[in-house]
């Protein structure tokens, strides 16, 4: 456990990159994750849209809705007040850059984050420049982008040629130019991860993209164990939750069944008088 400590902000994350100093990010979508992770000193928590598929059960992070979003970085910010918090923006609310203004503004003025994030690179360049000329805190995402999943054909490492990767470069520079104030590095090999960090003065944070950037990401169902099923190769489980909990509800259900729970230590009880004084009235009928 760590004592409590100031929330990093804006400024903070540009110094860290300057200074070479690396931070710990999870990514969240609940009130109680969240306030492990702040008790645990994590520096920053992530409410991305992949909780479609963590908490929701959808195959991907695209039915997520703008007020979805901003009910569970409520939670977030409920649970870990203070935590830097970044909320993704879900697809289809940046498909314009209106329309990205609009969603950006609500969900900062609604959601308690310091800042948005939406994917894509050169070709988001405007909707990327007006989110921040609106002044809102934005930050985008190369590589690997859950909201082009039909596009790539899958969830698929990026950046596999020379090709490839620089175009990865060119997006991540743009991202840049276009007044964002952080990217996501996701799934792509190191060198490539490595090479769109040092191309940009920037914050950024990865995943699936080696020890590149100053933050690291993972997501936090995967980081404690809440799966059984699938595991991302990047993803390395510091617990087993889904183990613990599984066991825990199998023995529940045992001492039901067997009449072992409740039992007088999880019962509550009537004062002696009180209850003589009732079952003196019970037995003397209506």
């Amino acid at each position: 456990m760590t004592e409590s400590r100031p929330r990093l902000t804006i400024p903070d994350l540009a110094a860290r990159k300057a200074a070479g100093e690396r931070l710990a990010m999870v990514a969240v979508g609940e009130c109680l994750t969240a306030a492990w992770a702040e008790r645990a000193g994590i520096d920053i928590l992530g409410v991305g849209d992949s909780l479609g598929m963590t908490l929701y059960g959808h195959e991907n992070t695209l039915p997520m809705t703008v007020d979805q979003m901003i009910e569970h970085t409520r939670a977030v910010r409920r649970g870990a007040p203070n935590t830097f918090c970044l909320v993704s923006m879900p697809y289809g609310s940046y498909a314009t850059a209106d329309l990205a203004v609009t969603n950006a503004v609500r969900m900062m003025k609604e959601s308690g984050a310091e800042a948005v994030k939406l994917q894509g690179g050169r070709e988001m360049f405007d909707v990327i420049r007006a989110v921040a000329d609106a002044g809102v805190p934005v930050m985008s995402h190369v590589g690997l982008l859950p909201h082009y999943v039909h596009r790539f054909g899958g969830f698929r490492m990026q950046g596999r040629t020379a090709e490839d990767a620089l175009k990865i470069v060119d997006n991540a520079r743009a991202i840049e130019e276009a007044g964002a104030i952080g990217l996501e590095i996701e799934a792509m090999p190191y060198e490539v991860g490595k090479a769109v960090d040092e191309a940009v003065s920037i914050f950024t944070f990865s995943i699936g993209a080696g020890s590149a950037g100053t933050c690291q990401l993972l997501n936090a169902y995967d980081l404690i164990g809440a799966f059984d099923t699938f595991k991302p190769k990047f993803a390395k489980r510091y617990g087993n939750i889904n183990e613990v909990a599984t066991r825990a509800f199998a023995e529940y259900a045992r001492e039901v069944r067997s009449g072992v729970f409740p039992d007088e230590d999880h019962s509550y009880k009537m004062n002696a008088g009180e209850a003589a004084t009732l079952a003196e009235a019970l037995n003397d009928g209506p």
